[in-house]
């Protein structure tokens, strides 16, 4: 290949969706590409796509439209949950020549000739059923942390779910491979390690190709503390019935995890929990908050729900928003419901009007920022420890806590991807926290 041919990406969706990217970038460098912008003219854009709400499918020819902005003659790639599922949706958008599924997104350079403008878009993708391997992947180079990917696919049957027909089956990471990615993450001066997968609570399952489980979620956990070089490790988005009072008690006392946890409700009422097929009720729920809290009072604890979901009366999403103002909780997630096809909620009754959803979804949003600004008020006058991002936003640099507060002060570029003590002060007017510098020293 050509070694002054540029590639950009695009990613939609999730911290899955970004480590992929990532790695998929390095496959092109590794051809001889030059990874550049997306804002920049390039020879070829990829898209990784999303499908966890309707926004995120509208979004992708906004998208296209900005690639051929850049370059009306540039290839472009589609690849992703959202070319999955619907590739061929994906392919008769103006512009798009390739789309590649579940299995093949990882080979996209071996569908890379000349990179000429096809006719018509490429379509390479499989039954979800052959999406049954496993391929490591972590993002690099583009932030200050990094997001490991340690397990893909899941085998619940949520009733709006598509993930599981756009990612397969459940499967992990080999221990050992997770470790090797963790140190060579390390070796590249990043600081912050994120874990992510689809469901990282069932890890160890699909080990190795095995149906079984090999290693549990607790001791990934527990070896990944062991790596030298990373200051912090942080858990992102597990499920309330698979994190176990074991795995809460660990990070309490570990060397590098932090007091900070992403548990998804999706409701607060368990008639709706039901028809969503999730695999606990608001009691489990409960339960994880109280037990985080019990061990870590200080634990930031951020919740995803959904609203508008069939069958959601007034009642029940007032019983929802009343759970949550009661709950010792730091921030929400908000989603709104949109019908998906293949899907068992999208033939349930009980449709809730678009407009009540907005609504509803503005209700919690409005919750969220009430629930951000208890728990920041809390951590006033703590003690605690920021890690500095890269990027000068209107003349501050931000960072975040160990637990998740967002700090702000004027921009340093010395400061950038660097550990400080510092001591909570303040809540400025845009809801971000002022420090003073307990420690000018750099922690390492």
């Amino acid at each position: 290949m050509n070694v002054s041919k540029k590639v950009a990406f695009y990613t939609l969706g999730c911290k899955l969706n970004f480590s992929e990217t990532s790695t998929i970038a390095r496959d092109f460098i590794n051809e001889g590409f030059d990874r550049v912008d997306f804002s920049e003219k390039a020879d070829m854009y990829v898209i990784n796509t999303c499908s966890v709400t309707e926004n995120a499918d509208k979004r992708f020819k906004t998208i296209v439209k900005q690639a051929q902005k850049g370059n009306p003659d540039a290839f472009i790639a589609a690849v992703g949950c959202y070319a999955q599922l619907k590739p061929q949706e994906l392919a008769d958008v103006n512009g798009v020549d390739l789309v590649l599924g579940a299995t093949e997104k990882f080979k996209i350079t071996d569908y890379i000739n000349d990179l000429s403008k096809n006719d018509f878009g490429e379509v390479h993708s499989c039954e979800i059923e052959e999406a049954n391997f496993y391929v490591g992947s972590y993002s690099i180079g583009d932030r200050t942390r990094a997001f490991l990917k340690v397990q893909d696919g899941c085998d619940y049957k949520c009733t709006y779910c598509t993930i599981p027909l756009a990612r397969g089956i459940s499967r992990s990471d080999t221990l050992q491979n997770v470790l090797d990615n963790a140190v060579e993450i390390s070796e590249k001066g990043i600081k912050e390690i994120v874990l992510t997968g689809v469901n990282i609570g069932d890890y160890g399952k699909g080990e190795y190709g095995n149906k079984k489980h090999e290693h549990t979620f607790l001791e990934l956990i527990k070896e990944l503390d062991e790596v030298k070089g990373i200051e912090r490790l942080r858990i992102s988005s597990i499920e309330p019935n698979l994190l176990k009072n074991e795995s809460i008690d660990f990070v309490a006392n570990s060397n590098t995890f932090v007091p900070h946890f992403h548990i998804p409700l999706q409701s607060g009422s368990n008639d709706l929990l039901k028809l969503m097929k999730r695999r606990y009720l608001k009691e489990l729920y409960i339960d994880r908050v109280h037990k985080i809290k019990e061990v870590m009072p200080h634990a930031c604890i951020g919740v995803d729900v959904i609203v508008g979901f069939p069958g959601e009366t007034d009642e029940l999403f007032l019983e929802t928003y009343h759970f949550l103002n009661e709950l010792d909780i730091s921030y929400l997630h908000v989603f709104t419901y949109s019908e998906r096809d293949n899907t068992e909620a999208v033939e349930m009754a009980g449709v809730v009007d678009l407009n009540v959803r907005k609504k509803r979804s503005k209700m919690l949003r409005g919750l969220s920022v009430k629930k951000r600004r208890a728990f920041y008020e809390s951590q006033l006058e703590t003690t605690r420890t920021v890690l500095f991002e890269g990027e000068n936003k209107q003349g501050y640099i931000h960072g975040f806590t160990e637990n998740y507060v967002k700090v702000k002060t004027p921009w340093n570029p010395e400061l950038v991807n660097t550990l400080h003590t510092i001591q909570l002060t303040e809540i400025d007017d845009d809801g971000l926290v002022r420090f003073n510098f307990v420690e000018l020293k750099i922690l390492n």
